[in-house]
């Protein structure tokens, strides 16, 4: 079997395990079929996600050009406390932020290799949870705009990581916490302004991944450094391809990039 395409990061589908799927133009992969084969990767060139042009890739899948125009790669996309269409305020394109910031958004407390704060748009749940490699996750605050979800994290990232650890993550060195435990201990430092959108009565989301054997010692792939890899398919964890030779591929870090998969027994 051989595939060709452009990178994107992969679909999900919450079941149990995750269900994985790489998206082209003309075609897809399931990738959780590969497991225990060989999977041979070929980088043949650039595609810009937004302008299609082969231009050399920066950030996001956006050529440099892109993502310093386009309002999905403006600062408070990172920072959503930068947000300001509540304002009626313009970054780069009102129109796009009043769609994206003035929705209603989570602030979670999610498991990976530790605890961590993080802000999503209540659509992208558990979707965010999977990308990020989290076996454990919870609600805690329900905003109806990006900005007071933005603040609050501001906020509870002094008292808890805002990071995964994705070595960590990726050795499968995780420990089950007391996540409602950790909400509550953190609710006196919610902003006074974001208070009254906590949540008391959540469930936790637990995430299996379909991994086989987790790696030990971590060799990150990048394709413009190996532009050709192969090797046998263990598991798929976050937004990670892990391969028997302990070789991890990030394909977030690989959006726009045009390559060729082959897939053999």
């Amino acid at each position: 079997m051989q595939y060709q395409g452009v990178l994107t990061k992969m679909k999900t589908e919450f079941q149990n395990p995750i269900q994985y799927y790489l998206l082209f133009e003309s075609d897809f992969i399931h990738i959780n079929q590969l497991l225990d084969k060989h999977v041979y990767i070929d980088f043949l060139r650039y595609q810009c996600l937004a302008c299609g042009k082969n231009k050399k890739i920066y950030r996001q899948g956006y050529c440099y050009d892109d993502f310093y125009k386009l309002p999905q790669t403006a600062d408070w996309i990172m920072r959503p406390e930068l947000s300001t269409a509540h304002l009626d305020q313009e970054h780069r394109d009102l129109v796009y932020e009043k769609q994206v910031q003035l929705k209603p958004h989570i602030v979670y407390l999610a498991n990976s290799s530790n605890i961590k704060v993080g802000v999503t748009r209540k659509t992208q749940v558990p979707t965010r949870w999977i990308d990020q490699g989290a076996h454990e996750a919870i609600e805690i605050v329900e905003t109806p705009n990006r900005y007071l979800a933005g603040i609050t994290e501001v906020a509870l990232k002094s008292h808890v990581a805002d990071k995964t650890n994705w070595r960590k993550m990726l050795r499968n060195e995780i420990e089950d916490e007391n996540l409602f435990e950790f909400r509550d201990q953190l609710k006196q430092f919610i902003p006074e302004e974001a208070q009254d959108y906590f949540i008391s009565s959540t469930q936790e989301t637990h995430i299996e991944f379909p991994v086989l054997r987790y790696p030990k010692k971590l060799k990150s792939l990048n394709l413009q450094k190996t532009p050709s890899y192969d090797g046998v398919l263990k598991g798929i964890k976050g937004q990670y391809l892990i391969f028997e030779d302990d070789t991890v591929f990030n394909i977030r870090n690989a959006e726009g990039y045009v390559v060729s998969i082959k897939v053999s027994a």
